[in-house]
């Protein structure tokens, strides 16, 4: 695949266009829903990257409604079961075909809601200065990509515009955004949600360190799943056979990506460096292995 191949953008006319995000394009259908398309986009330190990696966007669309299905026991979320293709003009199936879901219009909540199963990450730093993260306080002597040994913990953030940076939050700010009852509902359910998921996932041979969920209200204040759902875009995947704690495992996930970026003359604001062929080679195919090792 190359990157004539790639959807970096749609351009689709016959809906209103609504949002571009980082990785998802966003088109009103209707009074009550909206399309999202995954776009094959690469986003890293909340920059987009000028690489797309072809693909990508339909490993993180099959991805999440494997999820959307497997979870939806424990929570309902925002898939109407509307056929894309179906609300675009015949000439704009191609973008969306793999690509998107139609998807009920709900009032996101506006906070990431952050799972840690493990330390790593921003966690790690948080820890290494604080011996807490996001304000709990954890055992000491913890090891790099050390697993929590009180179980899984929620450390929610901020939801940044493109281009700024998220931030961990305290849950006294939460409960001042959400209101008590919804946090600790917020809260319990993003718990329960990484547990079951990383319970499954391990039995496939991926360790989830953490990850990012989101959640919408409807109007009757419902609480909804929504956007992507444990994908490698906004989650730490690990592979279960390499985990040493102490050490940095490798991924599946971009955090391959941020690895290299690290390692680049580059200031962490647009634009970003491009990625080379074998960066985008090997980000393909931790992207594909993901998909394959727990869907199939």
């Amino acid at each position: 695949m190359t990157q004539s191949s790639a959807l970096f953008e749609t351009t689709i006319k016959s809906l209103p266009f609504l949002h571009r995000g980082k990785v998802r394009d966003i088109y009103v259908v209707g009074n009550d829903k909206l399309l999202i398309v995954q776009t094959d986009r690469l986003s890293a330190f909340d920059v987009i990257l000028p690489t797309a990696v072809p693909g990508k966007g339909k490993i993180l669309t099959a991805l999440s409604r494997f999820w959307f299905q497997k979870l939806a026991h424990i929570l309902p979320n925002h898939l109407t079961g509307i056929a894309p293709e179906s609300v675009v003009a015949e000439s704009e199936r191609e973008q969306v075909r793999d690509h998107a879901f139609v998807i009920q219009r709900l009032k996101p909540l506006p906070i990431e809601a952050i799972v840690r199963g493990y330390v790593a990450g921003s966690g790690w730093k948080d820890y290494q200065q604080t011996g807490a993260i996001c304000g709990i306080p954890l055992p000491r002597g913890l090891k790099l990509a050390e697993k929590l040994p009180g179980g899984a913990i929620f450390t929610p953030s901020t939801k940044a515009p493109a281009g700024a940076h998220d931030e961990n939050i305290a849950l006294t700010e939460v409960e001042q955004q959400l209101g008590k009852a919804l946090t600790e509902k917020v809260s319990a359910k993003a718990i329960q949600l990484y547990s079951e998921a990383a319970d499954y996932a391990l039995q496939r041979g991926i360790i989830i360190a953490d990850t990012k969920f989101e959640f919408g209200l409807d109007d009757a204040g419902e609480l909804y799943l929504i956007d992507e759902v444990l994908t490698p875009d906004s989650s730490r995947f690990w592979p279960a056979d390499q985990y040493r704690a102490g050490q940095d495992p490798p991924s599946f996930d971009k955090q391959f990506v941020r690895d290299w970026l690290e390692k680049q003359d580059w200031n962490k604001k647009a634009p970003a460096p491009e990625l080379p062929d074998d960066i985008l080679r090997q980000t393909m195919e931790k992207y594909q292995k993901a998909l394959r090792l727990l869907t199939i």
